[in-house]
């Protein structure tokens, strides 16, 4: 029997439109969740969807909607306060600082200092058992010292970031505020399901738009 397409299942980027994400797909489309850059790292290779004429590569966005349930899983495993949200990027700041009001993780939002992680003679030690950064390019510093003490690191991945030192990747553009405020969104989502304070996800009041800066 030949394939047959329905063309309404399709969108401009190419992708099958299928049921069971956690948020209509539109809606991460909506918020360039997929639009990757121009670089491909080799390592983010799994996650790519395609290149567009235009350079860009695309991201699966099957595969990431995998993921973020996948970070709600670990994310839960561990007491939330020893959970540090890291983000120096000034377009994420918001949305780390609602996402770590809502669950009880703990925020590290602008410069991170060195030996945070590892030197127990600063100040501001802590001592996390688990680090989610925004971008392990741009929270280098964080997943290095992450890494030295032997805890799990969860990261958003462009196509341009090298996986080294990362635990579980959420394949994800972490260059816009919209795609990092809706998928801080959903995981947040996610996680309140799993800690037992939300039933159903009518009873998620938060919007979107409260984790956008």
């Amino acid at each position: 029997m030949p394939f047959v397409c329905d063309w309404r299942h399709w969108n401009k980027e190419g992708f099958t439109l299928e049921k069971g994400f956690l948020v209509a797909q539109e809606k991460y489309l909506e918020a360039g969740i997929h639009i990757g850059t121009k670089t491909k790292n080799g390592s983010m290779r799994q996650f790519i969807f395609k290149a567009r004429e235009d350079g860009l590569h695309v991201l699966d966005l099957k595969k990431t909607d995998e993921r973020v349930r996948a970070a709600a899983n670990l994310m839960n495993s561990i007491a939330p306060e020893f959970v540090y949200v890291v983000g120096a990027k000034e377009n994420a700041r918001k949305a780390v600082q609602k996402f770590c009001e809502l669950t009880g993780c703990t925020p590290l939002i602008g410069r991170f200092t060195p030996g945070r992680f590892t030197n127990p003679a600063r100040e501001d030690f802590v001592e996390p058992k688990m680090v989610f950064v925004i971008d392990p390019a741009v929270d280098k510093q964080a997943v290095n010292e992450a890494f030295e003490i032997n805890v799990p690191v969860l990261a958003f991945c462009d196509t341009n970031n090298n996986l080294r030192r990362v635990d579980l990747c959420v394949p994800t553009n972490n260059k816009g505020r919209k795609a990092i405020a809706l998928l801080l969104w959903i995981i947040a989502r996610e996680l309140l399901k799993k800690q037992g304070k939300l039933v159903a996800d009518e009873e998620y009041v938060v919007t979107r738009e409260e984790f956008e800066a």
